[in-house]
C-alpha cells in the first residue's frame, strides 16, 4: 500500500559515548548506517577487521558446536511446528556473557572431540582397507615379507588373470635352458578371484633370477610390503585396533552428549558474538577524531523523534537532518495491512519499488490469493493448507519475519483454495462420491457434493472464458496503476495518450468480439447486448486507435515518424492477446488437480469394498493425494508468481529499490526478553 518515508541523518557525538551510542542504535534496530563515507584529514577510521574476524570465528565455533549437539542429542531437536526463536530473559544472557570464556572453552572441547572422532574414523577406514588387501592372502601361513632361507628364495605376488598351477609352472621355467618339471620350483596358488591369481613360489638361489624373469614375462608382479606378520595374525591385529578406535569414538561421543545441557548457552553466546562482530563492522566504518566521531545513515521518519531524543538528551549528540541528494539511494521499507504484507516476500523476490513509485503489494496480494486458489481448487487441499499454516502461526508467536509472512500467505491461499474447491465441487476430487459408492452402496446419479457454481470438468470452455475475463481485469489493474503514477506526476497528456486510449481501444474490441459468431462458437455461449452497445464499442475502438496512432510518438515533432511509431504501438495489441491467453493456465492447473485426484480415487476404489479393500483404499488415497497436493501446490505457486511477474508487472512496474538493512542485534537462535 505504501513505502515508508525515510530520513537521512548525521550523528555527531563525543568519542567517549561511541560504545553506548552504537549499542543503543543496535538494540533499536531502526537505522541503516552508511559505511561509504571516506575519512578526511580531520577524521580517520579505526581498523577493526582483526577484532571483527575474531568475533566471527568464535561465533562460527559456537555454531559448529550447536549443530553437532543437535545431531547427537535427539532430545534437543526441534519439535514439530516449533519454528520460533527461544525467548530468554535478559538476566540469563548477562550471566552467559559473564562466563563467556568458560562457555567458549566447552564449545572448543565439543569441537576437539569431534576432531578426535574424525581421526579415529580415518584410522578405522585405513585399517579396513588394509584388512581388505590382506584377505586374499588369509590362507598363507608365512609372513608376507618372507624372502626365503639360506638356500631358497620365496616369490610372493600376483598375476592379472586366472591361471592354473601348471600354467604358472610353465611361466616360471620358461627362461631356464633345457628346463623340465624336475627343476626345484614349487608353485602354490594362495587365492584366485576377480581376475587375479595370488601365488607363493619357492625356488633355489641359483634359479631365482631366471624364474622371476619368466614369471614377469607373463604379467607377474611382486606383492608390495603390507605387513611383516602372517596374514591371519595381521588381520586379527587390525581388528583389535579397529575395536580400540570404536571404543574411543563411543567415549568421545558420550562426552560430547554430556554437553547437551550447554546448548542454550552456546546459542546465546553465538548470537552475542555475532552481534559484536556486526558492531565492530560498523565501528570500523565511522569517521572519528581524537575526541569526536560521526556517523550517517537512514531511519524511518516515524522512529526519528524518539531515537533523536535519546541521542541528544542522554548522550549529548548533535543530530543533523540532511537533504536527500540525487546520488543518494533511499532504502525501501514496505508498509501494508496484515493481509497484504503476507505477499511482500513475493514482491521482494522480484524487486522492491523505488521511492516515489507505487507499491503494488495490496493489489497484487488480492489477485495472488485469488489465482492461487483457482489453480489448486480443491476444498480439502485448501483446508489442510490453512489448518497446517494456522497451527504454525498460533504455536509460534515469534517467527522470523520472512517465515511468518510465508505462513500467512499460504494460510490465505488455503482459504482461497477451499473457496474455489466448494465453488467447483472438489473435495479430494470426487472422493465423497467414490467412498459413498464403494463402501456405502450409494447409487445416485447426482453428486453428493454439488458445485456451488459449476463443475469445470463438465464445462471447461465456460471456465476458460472466466479465466480470460479475470486475466483481463488483472491486466486492467496493472494498466491503471501505471496511470495512477502518471497522475501523481501530473502527466495528464501521458495518462490520456498511454492509459485512457488503451482502455478505450481494448474495451471496444472486447465488446465487438463477444457478440461475434466466431467467439460464440468457441465459448459455446451466445451474447446478446442492447442495440446501442455495438456502435458504442466501435466508437471506443476508433477513438482509442486514433489517440494511440497520433499520441504514442508524441516525443517526435516529425508527424510521419509520429504516425509510424503510433502504428507500431498499435501492433502491441498482440502482446495483450498473448497475455490474456496466459491466464488459461488457471484452467489447465485447476483441471489437472481435479483429474489427477479423480484418477487416484478410481484406483483406490478398484481394490474392493471389504476390510482389506478399505485398508488398501486408505493407503492409496493418502499416498496419492499427498503427492497430488504437493505437485499441484508447487505448480500453483510457480504459475501464480509468473502471472504477477510477467503479465501484471509487465504493464507498469519498474523495480530497483534497495532493501533496508538496519544496524541491529543478531537473533539467529534466541530472542532476549528485556527486563
Amino acid at each position: 500500500m505504501a513505502i515508508v518515508e525515510m530520513q537521512k541523518l548525521g550523528i555527531y557525538a563525543g568519542k567517549k559515548h561511541r560504545k553506548d551510542i552504537l549499542e543503543f542504535l543496535q538494540s533499536m534496530g531502526a537505522m541503516e548506517v552508511d559505511v561509504s563515507k571516506a575519512a578526511s584529514e580531520q577524521f580517520e577510521k579505526q581498523d577493526t577487521q582483526a577484532e571483527r574476524m575474531k568475533f566471527e570465528k568464535v561465533a562460527d565455533a559456537f555454531d559448529n558446536a550447536i549443530e553437532l549437539l543437535k545431531k547427537k542429542a535427539p532430545k534437543e531437536k526441534k519439535k514439530l511446528l516449533n519454528l520460533e526463536l527461544e525467548l530468554i530473559p535478559k538476566a540469563e544472557e548477562d550471566e552467559i556473557i559473564a562466563h563467556k570464556a568458560e562457555i567458549y572453552s566447552d564449545a572448543n572441547t565439543v569441537l576437539s572431540l569431534e576432531k578426535q572422532i574424525a581421526e579415529s574414523q580415518a584410522i578405522i577406514a585405513r585399517k579396513n582397507n588394509k584388512i581388505t588387501s590382506l584377505m586374499p592372502w588369509l590362507s598363507l601361513d608365512i609372513p608376507l615379507n618372507e624372502v626365503g632361507t639360506k638356500k631358497t628364495k620365496i616369490l610372493i605376488g600376483s598375476f592379472p588373470e586366472i591361471l592354473e598351477a601348471d600354467q604358472i609352472m610353465a611361466a616360471a621355467i620358461s627362461e631356464i635352458p633345457e628346463a623340465d618339471d624336475s627343476l626345484p620350483v614349487d608353485v602354490n596358488i594362495v587365492s584366485s578371484e576377480n581376475q587375479v591369481t595370488n601365488v607363493c613360489i619357492v625356488t633355489t638361489n641359483r634359479l631365482v633370477d631366471q624364474v622371476e624373469a619368466g614369471l614377469r614375462s607373463h604379467g607377474f608382479s611382486r606383492l608390495p610390503f603390507i605387513t611383516h606378520r602372517i596374514p591371519a595374525e595381521a588381520i586379527e591385529k587390525r581388528k583389535r585396533d579397529i575395536a580400540d578406535e570404536e571404543a574411543k569414538i563411543a567415549a568421545a561421543e558420550e562426552k560430547q552428549i554430556s554437553f547437551a545441557d550447554q546448548l542454550m548457552k552456546f546459542k546465546i553466546a553465538s548470537d552475542y558474538y555475532r552481534t559484536r562482530a556486526e558492531k565492530y563492522k560498523v565501528l570500523g566504518s565511522l569517521p572519528q577524531s581524537k575526541n569526536v566521531f560521526f556517523m550517517e545513515g537512514w531511519i524511518p521518519k516515524d522512529k526519528l523523534d524518539p531515537i533523536s531524543t535519546v541521542l541528544t538528551e542522554k548522550f549529548g549528540a548533535v543530530i543533523d537532518l540532511e537533504e536527500v541528494s540525487d546520488e543518494d539511494v533511499e532504502p525501501v521499507v514496505l508498509k501494508n495491512n496484515r493481509f497484504s504484507e503476507s505477499a511482500e516476500g513475493v514482491l521482494e523476490s522480484y524487486g522492491l519499488p523505488q521511492h516515489g513509485r507505487v507499491d503494488p503489494t495490496f493489489i497484487m496480494s488480492i489477485f495472488y490469493v485469488f489465482f492461487f486458489g483457482m489453480m489448486l481448487s480443491d476444498a480439502a487441499y485448501g483446508i489442510i493448507m490453512s489448518i497446517a499454516t494456522g497451527l504454525v502461526l498460533l504455536k509460534n508467536k515469534r517467527l522470523a519475519s520472512g517465515m511468518r509472512k510465508m505462513m500467512q500467505l499460504f494460510f490465505w491461499c488455503g482459504l482461497s483454495t477451499a473457496f474455489w474447491g466448494f465453488m467447483f465441487g472438489g473435495f479430494f476430487g470426487d472422493a465423497i462420491d467414490v467412498i459413498a459408492k464403494t463402501f456405502f452402496g450409494y447409487t445416485g446419479a447426482t453428486p453428493i457434493l454439488k458445485p456451488l457454481w459449476f463443475a469445470p470438468l463438465e464445462n471447461p470452455m465456460r471456465l476458460l472464458i472466466w479465466c480470460m475475463l479475470f486475466g483481463l481485469i488483472h491486466l486492467y489493474f496493472g494498466l491503471g496503476m501505471k496511470g495512477y503514477e502518471m497522475l501523481k506526476a501530473h502527466d495528464i497528456k501521458g495518462f490520456i495518450s498511454d492509459i485512457v486510449s488503451w482502455y478505450l481501444f481494448l474495451t471496444g474490441l472486447v465488446f465487438m468480439l463477444l457478440p461475434s459468431s466466431l467467439f460464440e462458437s468457441i465459448a459455446q455461449t451466445e451474447y446478446n447486448f442492447p442495440s446501442w452497445v455495438a456502435p458504442l464499442a466501435k466508437g471506443m475502438t476508433i477513438a482509442g486507435l486514433l489517440i494511440i496512432l497520433v499520441m504514442s510518438g508524441r516525443s517526435s515533432k516529425n508527424w510521419g515518424l509520429r504516425i509510424a511509431l503510433g502504428a507500431y504501438d498499435i501492433y502491441g495489441v498482440t502482446s495483450w492477446l498473448s497475455d490474456v491467453l496466459s491466464y488459461s493456465r488457471l484452467l489447465a492447473l485447476g483441471l489437472a488437480t481435479g483429474v489427477i485426484a479423480s484418477v487416484i480415487n478410481m484406483m483406490a476404489s478398484m481394490v474392493g469394498s471389504g476390510v482389506v479393500g478399505a485398508i488398501l483404499f486408505i493407503i492409496i488415497f493418502i499416498l496419492g493425494h499427498t503427492l497430488n497436493m504437493a505437485i499441484n501446490l508447487l505448480g500453483a505457486y510457480v504459475h501464480t508468481n509468473r502471472l504477477q511477474f510477467v503479465e501484471f508487472f509487465g504493464k507498469f512496474y519498474d523495480a530497483g529499490g534497495e532493501p533496508f538493512h538496519p544496524f541491529q542485534t543478531i537473533h539467529k537462535y534466541v530472542e532476549i526478553k528485556e527486563d
